[in-house]
């Protein structure tokens, strides 16, 4: 078995910034991208978000790529959320393009805290500019 330990702070949007991360939708997409990550071998720390982008802390081992990823769960988890019986008559997807950045094990605690706090830093205003969507670019 190979050491890793990989952390990485992920955002991206729903497309053109609908807000479709409703209440009712959000605890259905979050319980699915964890589970999907724990069956790709990944670990989901933090995952948070408001109606149009979402917000991960994730580990992801050496033999998936960061780009694998986010292919497989936005993919996957779009496609859910439009075939649960439960689901919205409006459909779900995501904008192309996603952010990443790498963080170091110091730094773990204070993204797990500003992901999990996304409400509150969008209705406060403290959100940090450089870890939200660019919501200038549309692709």
């Amino acid at each position: 078995m190979a050491f890793w330990r990989t952390y990485y702070h992920l955002v991206w949007a729903t497309e053109n910034r609908q807000p479709l991360i409703t209440a009712d939708r959000e605890s259905e997409l979050y319980g699915y991208i964890i589970g999907k990550a724990d069956y790709l071998g990944c670990i989901i720390h933090a995952i948070g978000g408001v109606e149009d982008h979402i917000h991960l802390v994730v580990s992801i081992p050496p033999k998936l790529s960061v780009s694998e990823f986010v292919k497989n769960i936005k993919g996957s988890s779009a496609y859910h959320l439009n075939h649960t019986p439960s689901a919205s008559n409006v459909g779900f997807s995501w904008q192309h393009g996603y952010g990443v950045l790498t963080l170091g094990g110091k730094q773990l605690e204070d993204a797990k805290a500003y992901v999990n706090n996304q409400k509150e830093h969008h209705s406060y205003g403290t959100t940090i500019l450089g870890l939200e969507p660019d919501y200038r670019d549309k692709d």
